[in-house]
Formats: structure tokens, C-alpha cells, sequence
């Protein structure tokens, strides 16, 4: 092919600014572009030139106000102002996929703001599970009264023999103060009584097919008779639900304090109501050297079956006397050189801001779980003491704040010379 018949290649700009190669003719341009081209081969540059950074004017000499701005000072088409209908689009101004709405939604559904209390993890729990029966709940006073009753209303011999029915009058208040005698339940409670308190036990209960090897061995060495019961009596006499099997049946005796000696510490017990109240009483009476408790009326009998149980049966260790008449005991008490100290919140002074003179024999006075110490009683007192303790309680239980003022005197008996 000849020179001539070749086609002629010329070299083009692409959109993307790649140079390539084309096969075609030589088109003429437009008489704009040969003009725009031919000035600038006037001008020395050639094509795709671009002015140097150093021959740019910098923005910041232009005066404010002249953007959008030609030579002559006329505005360009649009004035240089901002207009809302001719600014691109940004993403959300389409409706996603033609709906109406929000994103993400259609029509004229109302928008939801999102709650996080609605989409709250959920935490798998354990099934609640019930509390099971422990082997110390106690049955009320009115419950026991009314099994009581229930079995005296049934006179068969065979089936309610006469010996169990005063057995089983025991159970009540009643029942205890007519028969002068009362019961102490469970295997720890048995056990202190016979080796303790041999003279007061009468006899023991069992139920069949008992074993404790060491208490049944007690009893025998203290010669004392066990009965056996069926496990439907035992049921019966016992204030728990759920009986350890075995009852003392014992004479109701006590021990009075002894009020002449030099040094003594007593506590006086105003109309307290709960008998595991009591019962922890003569355990921290009896833990801490005490000389005696005097149980004012209205107090629960410290023979009551959760009473004995409370201080496992330790409370014939502690001399007391019981259904006393607090306003004539205290009268005798000053008498024999006691201090009578009674426990009140608005006391201004702690047990050893008393001068130590008054404490050698003393006498704390406690009183009702809800109701407190008779203001009575605390006007009779020689003096009223608190316990230190942070302002965010208000007291203390009874059987609490007599354990600690029970401590605080024994090392102060200790320290008294």
C-alpha cells in the first residue's frame, strides 16, 4: 500500500485524559478549539499545560465579596448565589427505592424513634425455686392451741390415751401452767437437759426407730425411762415442722439470782414478746457471766417450747425469776446498791462515760421489740446509755444490743479493781 493510500493516525484526548491512537481521518474541530489552540501557541504553552502553582492568585487576596465575580465586575450566571433546587443531590434526598418517607419507609407511616427499653437484651433466668422447709420452723402459738384442743374434744382411749392428751397440753400456755411442766424438744436441748439438769427431767419421748447412739446412752446412764412414740405422736407434740425425734418431759423449776453480792450485772427484760428474742437473752446472759435475768409481765414464758429451743436449753443455767412487777423490783433493786441502766435513743452518753463507782453492780433494762422500754420504767432508771453507731439506723434488735452491752460490762467488771 502506498504512502499516499495509508490512513493518516492522529493522536486524541480521551475522556479520561489517556492518550490513544485512532484510525480514522483527521476531523476538523470546531472554530472555537483551532482559535483556543492557536492562542495558545501564542502564549508559548502547549497542549495540557497548566499555569505553575506560583502563578495562581491566592484566595486570600481577593476582595470579600467577589467570588462569582468577572473582570468587569458583572456576576456570573446564578448571581454566585446559593440556590437550593440547583445543589447536587446528596444520598437520602431520593426516596430509597421510590418509597415515600424516610429512608427505609413507606408512604405516610409515622417515623419511630428508636427505644432502647424495647430492644433491651433479654437475659435467660433461672426458675424461681421454692424454699425448702428447714428442720427448725416453728409453728405458731394459735396452731399448737388448736391441736391441742382438737385432741382433748377426742376421748378414745386407744387412739388418744389420757397420758398423751397431757402430753400434749404441754404444747400450750395454758396447758404448762396448769401441769407445772413443760417440754423440751430436740436432739441438742435433750441432750442438755439430762446431763445438765438431771432433777427437772421426768421422762423422755421417742419416736421408733430413734438412733443417736451418745444421747441414748445419757439417757440411760442418768436412769431416765424413754417412751416410744409413733412418729404421728411425735408429729403431734412437736412445735417444728419437721420433729428431730426425740422430747424431754421435765418440771418447770428455776433459780433466783443472788443480789448480795459485790459485783453483779442483771438484765431486766420489759415485755418482750418474741420468744427466739428471749431464748438468744439467756444464751448471751449465760455466754457473758451474767448474774441473772428478772422477766417483767408481759414478757412470753421462758418455758414457751421456741424459748427452750432458743437457748438450746441452756436457759436453767441462768438464775432468773419470771412475771415479775418491774416498778417494785427496781425499787428493790436500789436497795440492794444496784445502778439500773436503761438502753434509750436519746441518750447522751455511752456505758463507759458512767463513772466506774456505778457500775460494780448494775442492772440493764431492755424492753419491747416494737414498742420499747416502757417511759416509765426509764424514768425510774438511775441512768440512760445509747449505742455508738452510724446515724444511717435507727436501733438496733433487743437480743442485738443486749449481746453488746452484755460484752461492754464484762470487760468493765474485769477492768474494776
Amino acid at each position: 500500500m502506498s504512502e499516499e493510500n495509508k490512513p493518516q493516525r492522529t493522536v486524541r484526548s480521551t475522556f479520561d485524559r489517556k492518550f490513544g491512537v485512532s484510525e480514522k481521518k483527521d476531523e476538523r474541530r470546531p472554530r472555537e478549539d483551532r482559535e483556543r489552540r492557536d492562542d495558545r501557541r501564542e502564549e508559548g504553552r502547549t497542549f495540557g499545560d497548566r499555569p505553575r502553582r506560583d502563578d495562581r492568585p491566592f484566595r486570600g487576596d481577593r476582595p470579600r465579596g467577589s467570588y462569582g465575580l468577572r473582570e468587569d465586575g458583572s456576576r456570573r450566571e446564578g448571581d454566585g448565589r446559593f440556590d437550593r433546587e440547583r445543589r447536587p443531590r446528596r444520598f437520602g434526598d431520593k426516596p430509597f427505592g421510590g418509597r415515600g418517607g424516610r429512608f427505609g419507609r413507606g408512604g405516610d407511616r409515622p417515623f419511630r424513634s428508636f427505644n432502647p427499653e424495647e430492644h433491651a437484651p433479654v437475659y435467660r433466668q433461672r426458675p424461681e425455686q421454692k424454699a425448702e422447709v428447714v428442720a427448725d420452723e416453728a409453728l405458731d402459738e394459735a396452731a399448737l392451741e388448736a391441736r391441742a384442743a382438737q385432741a382433748e374434744s377426742n376421748a378414745d382411749p386407744v387412739s388418744n390415751p389420757p397420758w398423751f392428751r397431757k402430753l400434749l397440753a404441754l404444747t400450750t400456755e395454758k396447758g404448762r401452767e396448769r401441769e407445772g411442766c413443760f417440754l423440751g424438744e430436740g436432739i441438742h436441748v435433750v441432750y442438755e437437759l439430762v446431763t445438765k439438769h438431771r432433777e427437772v427431767v421426768i421422762s423422755v419421748y421417742a419416736v421408733e426407730g430413734f438412733e443417736n447412739e451418745e444421747l441414748i446412752e445419757k439417757i440411760n446412764d442418768a436412769e431416765i425411762t424413754i417412751h416410744m412414740l409413733t412418729a404421728e405422736q411425735m408429729k403431734q407434740l412437736s412445735s417444728t415442722v419437721t420433729p428431730q425425734g426425740i422430747i424431754a418431759y421435765c418440771r418447770i423449776a428455776n433459780t433466783k439470782p443472788v443480789y448480795e453480792s459485790s459485783r453483779s450485772v442483771i438484765t431486766l427484760v420489759d415485755a418482750v414478746q418474741d420468744p427466739g428474742n428471749l431464748g438468744t437473752l439467756f444464751r448471751t446472759s449465760l455466754g457473758f457471766d451474767s448474774d441473772g435475768m428478772v422477766l417483767g409481765s408481759g414478757t412470753v414464758s421462758p418455758f414457751n417450747p421456741k424459748v427452750v429451743r432458743g437457748s438450746s436449753g441452756t436457759f436453767l443455767r441462768v438464775p432468773f425469776e419470771f412475771d415479775i412487777d418491774m416498778v417494785d423490783h427496781i425499787n428493790f433493786l436500789h436497795s440492794k446498791g444496784y445502778t439500773v441502766i436503761a438502753t434509750d435513743l436519746h441518750a447522751k452518753q455511752s456505758l463507759r462515760d458512767i463513772p466506774a463507782h456505778k457500775l460494780r453492780k448494775m442492772a440493764f433494762l431492755v424492753g419491747n421489740e416494737g414498742a420499747g422500754t416502757n417511759p416509765r420504767l426509764i424514768e425510774l432508771a438511775d441512768e440512760t446509755v445509747k449505742i455508738p453507731m452510724s446515724s444511717e439506723l435507727e436501733s438496733l434488735n433487743v437480743s442485738v444490743a443486749h449481746g453488746i452491752l452484755s460484752y461492754e460490762a464484762a470487760q468493765i467488771q474485769k477492768e474494776l479493781k
